[in-house]
């Protein structure tokens, strides 16, 4: 077999719950990548500059797939961008307020935005996850490209919300469950799979020379369209059940065990894994 394209999901797939993952391991790894002409791509629905600050030295040498696929870049470059056009931020908007369980962040192409009104704990966690994070008084006041809406919910009513969203503004936006709480508004079309399709075209690899790695509702796209898809052991039982392999769970490197695993083989992959 040969992999031409590894892309992996960040939360709950290539960082351990301390957001960390180690780092001279994967160097180790990424630089035999290069050697070969293996492509790396961040798959993920975290901004593109929060994405960029885990790679250190080589974070302008790979490729991101953010905001769930609205914004592919590859070496600094935009390949692509989603944008959710003003009238319909707006009517988005209209419906979410009736909600009053949801606590919005509107992620655009420079910055991510929260409303004045947020608590500082909710400030403070969002910037983990958006770098660039900046409160408004009004979302209508922004200027920027907006690519995606994140809505945060208690955990257990993500499922129901996203299908209850779906059923309201369905027409117009893609409600995904990112899991722990977090449900995304994509635009219809844009996902991770489709990042990887945009890379795949630009590079001229093909589905059964990709292999991708991911523990959430949004990767589902992106494991079905790969031949090699990998699921994290501490996935969701959704996400398990589309996969055609199984990878050690996060905690245990395991994005970096099955590459150890495929330099080994450069084959078939080990007995630990489905299917």
């Amino acid at each position: 077999m040969t992999v031409k394209l590894i892309a992996v999901d960040m939360d709950g797939t290539f960082l351990n719950i301390q957001k960390k993952y180690d780092y001279e391991r994967f160097l180790k790894q990424y630089l035999k990548l290069k050697e070969q002409g293996v492509q790396f791509v961040v798959a993920s629905g975290n901004q593109y500059y929060q994405l960029k600050s885990f790679f250190g030295d080589i974070q302008d040498e790979i490729s991101y797939i953010s905001e769930n696929g609205a914004l592919v870049v590859n070496q600094g470059q935009e390949v692509s961008s989603a944008e959710i056009p003003k009238k319909d931020v707006n009517l988005i908007m209209d419906v979410l307020v009736m909600y009053n369980k949801l606590s919005i962040v509107l992620c655009g192409k420079e910055s991510a935005y929260v409303l004045e009104s947020v608590s500082d704990d909710f400030f403070e966690t969002m910037n983990k996850y958006y770098i660039r994070l900046k409160r408004v008084q009004s979302f209508e006041l922004i200027d920027d490209q907006i690519l995606k809406f994140a809505l945060f919910c208690p955990e257990e009513e993500t499922n129901p919300l996203r299908d209850l969203l779906h059923s309201k503004i369905g027409k117009i936006i893609t409600p995904v469950s990112s899991g722990h709480g977090s449900i995304d508004l994509i635009v219809p079309g844009f996902h991770k799979a489709s990042g990887i399709q945009f890379l795949q075209q630009k590079w001229d690899i093909k589905d059964d020379e990709t292999m991708a790695f991911g523990d959430g509702g949004n990767d589902i796209e992106m494991l079905k369209h790969v031949k090699y898809g990998f699921a994290m052991e501490n996935a969701s039982d959704e996400v398990k059940n589309i996969a055609n392999y199984i990878a050690p769970s996060n905690e245990e490197s395991g994005v970096l065990e099955i590459i150890d695993q495929y330099f080994l083989n450069q084959g078939p992959f080990g007995s630990n894994l489905n299917h």
